[in-house]
């Protein structure tokens, strides 16, 4: 690249010689990031070209790897027969080709979405911060513009550029590349809008109707349509049309890691992608990333404004709205990731989601706002609670006790609002008010299992024990009133992994309390409870949680010498049965039988379940613990599809993929 300077003539002038000093440091500024500019773009010239013919010389996606039992298999032969077999064959990698336009190309060009509009002039754009060599090639031309300009002259300000219509959709969907059909897809559409979007409310059916969404977003389209033929299938095998749009989907997602997104809707794929997961924090993160990309945090405080709202037509009042409520759905299930899986919480802007409740007033809002607006005030008041509590370790004094007491009074009053709320446009029975009270139980049993992390049981003073049964209560509560809502029952299929958590937890939390005060619980109603509870998920092929339920069930009932299923007593002669102290029994491998799931359930009647197997926090030397064990979910339930202790071939149990 050459730029022809210009010099001024010497002069006495000590003006002239500090101009002149620099004029040469803006020159060798400019020389320094000409040849950095050269080897950049000959490097990424080259990695373009070998990424292009090897990666993406299809220009689509590569085929399903191969399945066996459901669960992807890659077979590499071992040393032995790689030796016999010749050399080790690897499955393609996966990923979509850069989009064919300037959008979203790793970062190659710059953006000018419109996304982009209300940077101030006095801050970095955005579209720098995609596009290295692009923001180098202006400092380059900015510096030979300043060299060039007499020192007399003012400085020349030049204007952002405008910002240009977002482009048509890179990639197309799956009815249109002919994998689904039309009549399909349309069932599948039907089904998560008969359900799902209760549960990740960033929906508003009015608008996002099926020929909507399908020409809007084919990565949101795609994702919707993976989530509900997952729910279609229920605990039957998973469909060749499930694996084509979650993989379309997922390849739509890689394409987005290393470049710039122009589609707020994009953010709905990807948080549809990690809600159905039961590993969601990578992709939560992601999503995370584009919305502050995008722009969506400062969408509330849009709609705050008034004057703004004097000057903004209907389009763009209603994209303020989509990206408010895309937003605070990100906010709160992001926030509910870290507090679930014991991670840092890395997004801390309260003052994004502060004027929330906007939506509901808003002529534009959707009938899951009030469940929305619900969610992420209850997430606030949870993350206070988890950084006040959690940096005590479990020290309980006089003022965690007071604290625990005020939070709870707090916790009841957000119901109350909350319910109100809905009692607006919903009656007592239906299923966002179930929700909203089975949230405020469980969270009642998280407060306390956060408070009284490591403490120990039998060294508990009256008042720690007297937490620990309030809790127990909560629990009973959350699930009594999932098993006692048909409603809620038959809506336990679209739920996502974070509901199905706050059930089986809450089951968990009772059958740890009776293997504590064996003599001081009704066994026989826990009992019950839990079994039918293990049962309800096992019919929503959540059996990752109902096999954790069935198996500490079979432990507590060994303990108390149980051999067969309690009904609830009724009288005086259905006393707990004596407690046996668990030293004095072999460690057995339970059997089919012992944990209910009786003959024909699995391929091999006789398989068996080893105790070792069960996650440290429910082992018996972690009993005296009712404090969440540090890693949150991912300590407390069974993992599916690994060495679990299971003897034989363990069919993959349809949970998320």
């Amino acid at each position: 690249m050459s730029v022809s300077l210009l010099h001024t003539p010497l002069s006495l002038n000590r003006d002239c010689d500090m101009s002149q000093v620099m004029q040469s440091q803006m020159i060798g500024m400019q020389s320094s990031l000409d040849r950095i500019l050269a080897a950049i773009q000959m490097q990424g010239q080259q990695t373009a070209a070998i990424v292009q013919q090897t990666v993406f010389a299809n220009g689509g996606p590569p085929p399903l790897p191969p399945l066996r039992n459901g669960v992807d298999m890659y077979g590499s032969p071992g040393p032995a027969e790689q030796s016999s077999r010749g050399p080790r064959s690897f499955p393609p990698l996966p990923g979509f080709a850069p989009p064919p336009h300037k959008y979203a190309t790793y970062g190659i060009v710059p953006s000018t979405a419109p996304s982009s509009d209300d940077e101030s002039e006095d801050t970095l754009p955005r579209s720098a911060l995609n596009a290295p060599i692009e923001a180098l090639q202006g400092l380059a031309n900015a510096a030979a513009e300043a060299a060039a300009v007499p020192s007399a002259s003012p400085p020349r300000v030049k204007k952002r550029k405008k910002a240009e219509p977002t482009p048509r959709n890179a990639f197309p969907h799956v009815v249109e590349k002919g994998l689904v059909s039309d009549a399909e897809a349309r069932e599948l559409y039907t089904i998560f809008f008969s359900g799902c979007h209760i549960f990740i409310p960033c929906f508003d059916p009015s608008y996002d109707t099926y020929d909507g969404l399908m020409e809007r977003t084919p990565w949101t389209f795609d994702s919707v349509l993976a989530v509900a033929s997952k729910i279609r299938s229920g605990t039957g095998p998973l469909s060749s049309t499930f694996y084509k749009s979650l993989e379309e989907a997922q390849g739509i997602a890689r394409s987005t890691l290393f470049g710039p997104v122009v589609r707020k809707e994009a953010v709905q794929g990807m948080l549809l992608l990690a809600a159905w997961s039961t590993n969601g924090w990578l992709p939560s993160g992601h999503a995370m990333r584009m919305a502050l990309d995008l722009g969506l945090h400062r969408a509330l405080e849009k709609l705050a404004d008034r004057e703004g709202a004097k000057k903004r037509n209907e389009e763009e009042e209603r994209n303020l709205v989509i990206s408010a409520r895309i937003w605070l759905c990100l906010y709160w299930f992001d926030h509910q990731m870290s507090l679930g899986t014991g991670r840092p919480i890395v997004l801390r802007d309260e003052n994004s989601i502060k004027h929330c409740r906007l939506l509901l007033a808003h002529p534009m809002s959707s009938p899951t706002d009030v469940r929305l607006v619900s969610q992420v005030e209850l997430i606030a008041q949870k993350t206070q609670i988890y950084e006040t509590l959690s940096p005590l370790n479990g020290q309980v004094n006089h003022n965690t006790l007071a604290f625990i007491r005020r939070a709870n009074v707090a916790l009841d009053k957000w119901w109350a609002d909350c319910d109100e709320l809905h009692r607006q446009s919903m009656d007592e029975e239906s299923l966002p008010r179930k929700i909203l009270a089975g949230e405020l139980h469980y969270a009642k049993v998280w407060l306390v299992c956060v408070a009284l992390r490591g403490v120990a049981w039998d060294r508990m003073p009256f008042e720690q024990r007297e937490l620990a049964f309030q809790a127990k209560d909560a629990a009973s509560n959350c699930v009594s009133n999932l098993l006692n809502s048909p409603t809620y029952r038959a809506a336990l299929r679209y739920a996502v992994h974070d509901t199905l958590v706050m059930a089986a937890f809450s089951g968990l939390f009772l059958l740890k309390m009776a293997n504590l005060f064996p003599a001081e619980m009704d066994l026989g109603t826990i009992t019950v409870q839990v079994e039918q509870l293990a049962e309800l998920l096992s019919d929503v092929a959540a059996e990752r949680y109902a096999l954790t339920l069935r198996v500490m069930l079979a432990s507590l009932k060994r303990k108390v010498g149980m051999t067969a299923p309690m009904g609830p007593p009724h009288g005086p002669d259905m006393m707990a049965p004596p407690y046996i102290d668990p030293s004095l029994m072999p460690q057995l491998p339970f059997t089919v039988e012992e944990l209910g799931l009786g003959s024909g359930t699995l391929p091999n009647d006789r398989m068996l379940f080893s105790p070792s197997a069960i996650p440290l926090w429910l082992q018996e030397q972690s009993l005296t613990d009712l404090g969440l064990p540090s890693n949150g979910s991912d300590g407390i339930f069974l993992q599916m599809g690994h060495p679990n202790g299971w003897m034989g071939d363990f069919p993959p149990m349809p949970e998320a993929w």
